[in-house]
Formats: C-alpha cells, structure tokens, sequence
C-alpha cells in the first residue's frame, strides 16, 4: 500500500450514489444480459485497494481485473466518488454479525471497537477516506443503529448515546492508523523496527546517557515498541471505564434522594 492520501466520502451524485448504495439502479432495457454486476465490481476495487491503496485503484485497473473495457464499468458506476461510496458501505457489511446483541453494553462496544480495529487492518484504505459524511448505505446504518442499540436503556441520552459510539469508534481507528502506518514504516523502507532501532542504540546512549532517566527506566523494563496490539487494548479498556463511569454517575443521579 502507497503513502496514504485523503479522499472524501459523499462526493458523489446524491440520486445516483443512493441508489447504487441501496442496489436500486434504473430498470434495464431490454437486450442481452449484462456482463458485469455493481457487486462484481465492487469486489473487484476492493481486493486492488487492499492491496495497492486508493492510489493504486483506477477504473481502468479494475476493468483489466474483470476482463473488460474501462468505459462499460461506467454504465454501472458513474464516477469514482459513487465507487468510494459503495466499497466503504461493501466492507462495513464485515462487521454487522460479530456483536452479541444479548450481551450487556460493555461487551457490546468492546466487540464494535475490536470490529473497527480488525475492519482497518484488513483493509487499511478505509484509513484514505474521510467519513465525516458517511456513505448513507445499509450496511452503514445497519452498523450504526447497532452501535446505539448497544448503549440504549442504559440512562444515557440521545446525545450523550451518539458521542459514546463516536468516542468508542474514533479510538478504535485511531489505534488502527497507529498500527497501519508501523506497517506501512516496514514496507516502503525495508528496514524492521528492530533493525531501525539496533542500528542506533549505540548512538543515541552516546549521546543521551543519563539524561532521561524515567525513559531509561521504562526501556529497562522490557516495554517493547511497536506493540500496536498492546496499546489498543490497553486504550480499549481505559476508555470503556470511562463510559462506564458515566454510566453509573447517571444511575446515581437518578436514585431517589432516599436511596443515596
């Protein structure tokens, strides 16, 4: 995958990207049947994004993969802005059938974060596009009514239910960008961490000898870095207390005064 770049979700034509979203195209003319389906081609710009990034996507290289002209991908999606929209709601679908929906809410947000994270690891070019406007497709807000579901009954408000699916879900790709680009460090130098470091400890105690003790502690204590998995766990469950806490602060103040 290539340096990352940023698209934006939600550039494409409104009527048109919606009814790609929802599979709802124009009724077909009579005539042969076509050779190509939206979903055909969608799997197709996915599987060359997983690999390559958004840089490396093009219609035409999509057309090469499935063995046809770039200009008949364009009857099915007009523009690159409907694609982007369509594959983002495609491998959003990923994650609908992994959260307990009888499990209590804590359990419910972890499995949703632990999702996100798995979902960019495997297709770190969700990482390219800003969804600040969503693909509204049925994957995407099959996914989100699921989130809130997780918080809802909890003595939580509206607003209070959207921020914490946002705080959860946030975190979630942030920790996921972390990991992606120590990946993406390896790839495009060839050089490991543990190759990058080894080259300048000797330097660097040269230099800094002493001068950092709390540092140095902590190296002397075995903390490795990278650890992308450690670090997302360990956020994971700090900010699943805090949600926690503010659970409880909302039971609390809603007791009546005798039971305080």
């Amino acid at each position: 995958m290539s340096a990352m770049t940023t698209e934006y979700s939600g550039t494409g034509d409104p009527e048109r990207s919606l009814a790609l979203l929802w599979r709802k195209p124009p009724t077909p003319s009579r005539g042969p049947k076509p050779r190509l389906t939206v979903d055909r081609i969608v799997r197709a710009a996915v599987e060359i994004a997983d690999v390559e990034g958004l840089d490396g996507l093009s219609m035409r290289r999509i057309a090469k993969r499935l063995g046809v002209g770039a200009m008949s991908l364009y009857t099915y999606v007009p523009s690159k802005g409907e694609l982007l929209e369509i594959m983002l709601d495609e491998v959003i679908g990923e994650t609908l059938h992994a959260v307990p929906a009888d499990a209590g809410w804590r359990a419910r947000l972890e499995a949703i974060a632990r999702q996100e994270w798995e979902l960019i690891r495997r297709h770190p070019w969700v990482l390219q596009v800003s969804m600040v406007r969503p693909p509204l497709g049925p994957n995407t807000m099959n996914a989100y009514e699921s989130a809130l579901a997780a918080v809802d009954g909890i003595g939580l408000s509206e607003q209070e239910m959207a921020r914490v699916v946002n705080l959860v879900t946030d975190y979630a790709r942030g920790a996921a960008r972390g990991a992606v680009e120590w990946t993406l460090a390896e790839q495009r130098t060839g050089v490991g961490h543990d190759e990058w470091w080894s080259a300048r400890a000797p330097f660097l105690d040269r230099y800094v000898e002493g001068e950092f003790p709390v540092s140095g502690r902590v190296a002397d204590a075995g903390v490795v870095y990278p650890d992308p998995e450690g670090d997302f766990e360990f956020g994971l469950q700090r900010v699943l207390d805090g949600v926690e806490l503010l659970v409880s602060s909302r039971a609390a103040s809603d007791r009546p005064s005798s039971d305080r």
